[in-house]
């Protein structure tokens, strides 16, 4: 018998199964009742009830932190560790004018507010804070709505009669 025959056939069947209220099933392990843990010997896990013999982890309150291996020294700590990381760090989204310009060549738009960056696909999250660099030719008037902005990418936008509006 080949390796993956009985395999294959058991999937094919399911994919010719038509779905209806005749053959609904619970999925596995659906109808099963829960563990009930310390119920003697009659619950099926009897004793120590699933806990193992003696250690830590068979005692009670016992918890052990994230990342614990035993008493061994964690990866975490045993890695090292390079450089400075700034916890309160701000990072912004780039939104470049040559990007503003393509989209005024296929659809032009007057304004660009943080809902229209948002359905254009230029900002992943709502959330996130938007600034604008300077790295292209705008042609026309636009109205750019953002967090933060370039000094050139400001005066290039005013250059071309647009206006530069700062969000919060």
């Amino acid at each position: 018998m080949r390796v993956g025959h009985k395999a294959g056939v058991i999937a094919r069947k399911h994919e010719m199964t038509i779905r209806n209220l005749s053959n609904l099933r619970a999925p596995k392990k659906a109808n099963e009742n829960k563990k009930r843990v310390g119920r003697g010997m009659g619950s099926g896990m009897g004793k120590t009830s699933t806990r193992g013999h003696k250690g830590q982890g068979s005692r009670s309150g016992s918890s052990l932190m994230r990342g614990f291996e035993g008493g061994q020294m964690p990866l975490h700590r045993r890695l090292p560790k390079r450089g400075f990381n700034n916890i309160f760090r701000v990072e912004y989204t780039v939104l470049g004018l040559d990007r503003v310009a393509e989209i005024l060549a296929t659809a032009p738009k007057t304004e660009f507010t943080l809902d229209t960056i948002v359905s254009l696909g230029l900002l992943r999250r709502k959330g996130g804070l938007i600034k604008v660099l300077n790295n292209g030719e705008l042609m026309g008037p636009v109205t750019i709505h953002a967090h933060k902005f370039s000094k050139s990418a400001q005066a290039a936008i005013e250059k071309a009669g647009g206006k530069a509006i700062l969000i919060g």
